[in-house]
């Protein structure tokens, strides 16, 4: 038995998620009793385009954006956004769209379902910010530490390769001496997007310490970590680094670094020394350079 126009509408009406409807124009047309409940403003206030009034000042252009592009292709979309709630605070909202056909394949418009999803996106923000640095956006030195406590056993079990470098931005109190400590975060953020922009999917990349930073390569031989290190390295003192801060001036820095491959019977603490032993030797040769100080 098919349901009746009225079945829809209570379904619709009665549903715990969000719901809105917009037409040819791009402009919404309908949002249901669950939408205006949350929102706590009138259908009226709602329709055309009042709901973006809603819609998180941070959030609005990605928004509208992600909207209006799926919109002009006719294509289905999900985005997450913040949108205000009755009580003034803002909500983190998980947004579907998908557009909509009549019998004869003619396009109609969008409709929409959306769900708080809040405690989800807080949840997995407080996760990233456990384990991520707050100022260069990769993992902290706690997290790098219990992923290479999983990373070597899963070594010890399959008997494939692990290497580690360990790279120290040098001279780096100069930078902020001379520049400042806002240029020197700077700094610190294109080093590390660098390393990133070196390395590949499957590595890691962490900050270590102040300048110090540890990169995690997976099935890499000991020849191929000197390689990817040397590339690094070589990256970072070809980049010019623009502060966009006044009274200063553009950035160059370099690297040193140490190597350590991982051997059987290695704890995380072994493997880690030998990586800094490497960057010590590197910094007494000249700076500037990749150095390893286990066995070949």
């Amino acid at each position: 038995m098919e349901l009746d126009f009225k079945q829809y509408k209570l379904i619709v009406e009665s549903t715990p998620n969000m719901i809105w409807r917009a037409g040819l124009d791009a402009k919404c047309d309908y949002f249901n009793r669950t939408w205006l409940k949350f929102t706590g403003r009138t259908i009226e206030q709602e329709i055309g385009d009042g709901w973006t009034a809603g819609v998180h000042p941070d959030d609005y252009n990605k928004c509208l954006q992600v909207y209006l592009e799926s919109f002009a292709k006719r294509a289905p979309f999900e985005m997450e956004y913040r949108l205000r709630r009755f009580d003034g605070n803002y909500r983190w909202i998980n947004d579907r769209g998908v557009p909509v056909y009549d019998d004869e394949g003619v396009f109609t418009g969008y409709i929409g379902s959306c769900m708080d999803v809040t405690e989800k996106v807080e949840g997995q923000l407080l996760k990233e910010q456990a384990q991520k640095d707050g100022l260069c956006h990769i993992y902290n030195r706690y997290y790098l530490d219990k992923l290479l406590e999983h990373h070597s056993e899963t070594v010890r079990q399959q008997r494939s390769c692990l290497a580690v470098i360990m790279l120290d931005i040098d001279n780096f109190k100069l930078v902020n001496d001379r520049y400042g400590h806002a240029v020197g975060d700077i700094v610190l953020q294109q080093v590390a997007s660098t390393i990133l922009e070196s390395i590949s999917k499957t590595d890691i990349c962490g900050r270590y310490g102040g300048e110090e930073f540890l990169v995690v390569l997976n099935n890499t031989s000991r020849s191929q970590a000197i390689e990817v290190a040397n590339r690094i390295r070589g990256r970072i003192a070809d980049k010019t680094i623009n502060s966009n801060v006044a009274g200063s001036n553009s950035v160059s820095v370099t690297v040193s670094g140490g190597v350590s491959y991982f051997q059987r019977n290695d704890s995380v603490k072994d493997f880690i020394q030998r990586a800094d032993q490497g960057l010590y030797l590197a910094k007494r040769s000249g700076k500037n350079c990749i150095k390893t100080v286990d066995n070949v």
